[in-house]
């Protein structure tokens, strides 16, 4: 694989841990701002929300300008973001920060996966993407577990101030080891507006909305859910990100590899397997090992989903893919909205902390239908049978 990657996977790890790491500091920021637990989830809702609006405008805004440009802008504003959100008196204040650093989110992951896709082989693309992906799984894996060490040792602003430094890490790498990569002569926003209008890219995002909200249903309130019900002390919630992060890591590179030889069976499988081991999850989470194991495999199969989702957008936007390729980001996080403030809903209804994995296999069940339309027109368009088996 090209260095390149390497870089985008410095700024995905960046971000990575802004974003994943609230799931760990919830209940220590809800306590500073003296707010609930549900209201504190607001820090990721509305993170996910300024993923989903900042995606296509930060997209649209940069249509004139290298890519690499681009995305080095993108990472000085996340460093604004965390900075801001590391300085703030309050908690309307908390979650502005939040905003802006969301703000880069999108752009940054849907540009770079155009330009991952295009440093290799059009039969390896879906494996770069995977590549860049990489750092947001690693995030879990490193970047998550220390940061909310680190907000347990030192206070949750000291993590905000860490992800800041990760953010100018990344914003170097990008400086030295991305290539200059111009926009491409000829494409206009109006064609990357239309190629949102493909049947194939909608669905796919739809795909996207319900599946990887799914397993933000299950890990929004992964920090309660793990301590109250499942029993663990708070200091071991560092070392259950860790897990999931494992998960995440394997599932990714699986599922880039597979979804390089079969995608839409790949997306079939994860799908099924993400909806059964969350009804699980609803049970496991009551016993320390169970819940453990069970982690694992939600971090896995949610994440292996994301390579394949985010190649079948831009296939299906193939003349002008850089919008729509930032908007499916934008709706990985639309998706984490919405399964967080649904999560936040049954636990405030008085359902417990283990509710939010039924919302989650809801979610992935219905992902697993969007699917199965998405192959019927494809089939139907083709004129001929598209075999389900790998």
């Amino acid at each position: 694989m090209p260095v390149a990657l390497l870089a985008l996977a410095i700024g995905a790890f960046a971000i990575g841990t802004t974003e994943f790491a609230m799931m760990g500091l919830l209940p220590l920021t809800a306590a500073s701002f003296d707010v609930s637990i549900p209201t504190a989830g607001w820090l990721v809702t509305g993170y996910a929300l300024g993923v989903v609006v900042g995606a296509p405008v930060m997209t649209a805004l940069g249509t004139r300008v290298s890519r690499k440009r681009m995305l080095m802008l993108l990472m000085v504003l996340f460093v604004v973001g965390n900075a801001l959100s590391a300085l703030a008196p309050t908690f309307g204040i908390m979650l502005t920060g939040r905003v802006v650093a969301s703000l880069s989110h999108g752009a940054f992951f849907g540009i770079g996966s155009v330009v991952a896709a295009g440093l290799v082989a059009p039969e390896r693309a879906t494996a770069a993407i995977a590549a860049m992906f990489t750092g947001l799984t690693v995030a879990n894996l490193v970047g998550v577990p220390l940061g909310t060490h680190v907000g347990q040792v030192f206070g949750w602003r000291a993590t905000f101030w860490a992800v800041a430094l990760l953010g100018v890490a990344g914003l170097v790498g990008i400086a030295r080891l991305v290539p200059e990569i111009p926009a491409p002569e000829g494409v206009r926003l109006r064609h990357e507006i239309r190629a949102l209008g493909d049947a194939q890219v909608l669905l796919a995002m739809a795909m996207t909305v319900l599946g990887f909200g799914a397993v933000f249903a299950a890990v929004t309130y992964l920090a309660p859910m793990m301590t109250e019900t499942a029993g663990f002390a708070a200091s071991s919630v560092s070392w259950l990100l860790v897990l999931l992060g494992l998960g995440m890591v394997a599932g990714n590179l699986l599922g880039g590899r597979f979804a390089d030889r079969a995608l839409l069976p790949t997306l079939y499988l994860s799908l099924a397997g993400l909806a059964v081991v969350l009804t699980l999850f609803a049970f496991t989470a009551h016993a320390k090992l169970p819940a453990a194991v069970t982690l694992v495999l939600v971090g896995g199969l949610g994440m292996a989903t994301v390579p394949p989702l985010q190649k079948r957008v831009l296939d299906g936007a193939a003349a002008a893919p850089t919008l729509a390729s930032a908007v499916n980001v934008g709706a990985f996080n639309l998706g984490n909205a919405l399964a967080a403030w649904l999560g936040g809903l049954v636990i405030a209804a008085g359902h417990g902390y283990t509710a939010p994995n039924w919302v989650g296999a809801g979610l992935a069940g219905a992902a697993l239908a969007v699917t199965g339309l998405s192959h019927a027109l494809e089939r139907r368009a083709a004129g001929a049978p598209v075999p389900v088996a790998v």
